[in-house]
């Protein structure tokens, strides 16, 4: 049963990945279009303090809305710390759009339909361009923080916010 199961679960993969990128490997310096179609190039974004670059499966769900207002309700706090925001998934940048309007999110969020900037910081893909929910903070060009197990969604800012603490 157990090796049926992993062959029905590796079918759902479709790209292979290493493991994600671990703490104090260089941050991936891809550029992408943001909800808008404009180019975002990650190093910039990097120059500017810490990001957090979050990754979720699929714009305007259930998990991915809770995420995206945690870190959203929470805005003024990581502003006040310097912390960037990029938010990513496999949506196009239309679905990025509309799910950035409706919640009145204040950061980017990366429509990477191509799936370079997953497969830059080793972030799983499954069928129809759903992505694991994986998260990293980049501090200095540095992976400084990972969260890949057990991402959480509605709590999201807070262990942010207490990674920073970390950080320092």
């Amino acid at each position: 049963m157990k090796k049926l199961l992993a062959l029905i679960s590796s079918l759902f993969v479709t790209s292979a990945f290493a493991d994600p990128l671990a703490v104090g490997a260089a941050a991936p310096t891809p550029t992408a279009k943001d909800q808008d179609g404009k180019a975002v190039a990650f190093a910039d974004v990097y120059a500017k303090g810490v990001t957090l670059v979050y990754f979720y499966p699929k714009a305007d769900t259930p998990g991915c809305t809770k995420q995206g207002c945690s870190l959203r309700d929470s805005w003024g706090e990581l502003s006040k710390k310097g912390v960037q925001v990029l938010g990513v998934s496999g949506d196009k940048p239309e679905s990025q759009k509309k799910f950035r309007d409706k919640f009145s999110f204040p950061f980017p969020l990366i429509a990477d339909d191509d799936g370079k900037v997953a497969t830059a910081f080793g972030v799983p893909q499954r069928v129809f361009g759903i992505y694991a929910r994986q998260s990293f903070l980049v501090k200095d060009g540095k992976i400084a923080w990972v969260m890949t197990e057990k991402t959480s969604t509605d709590k999201h800012a807070e262990d942010v916010l207490k990674a920073l603490e970390t950080l320092k």
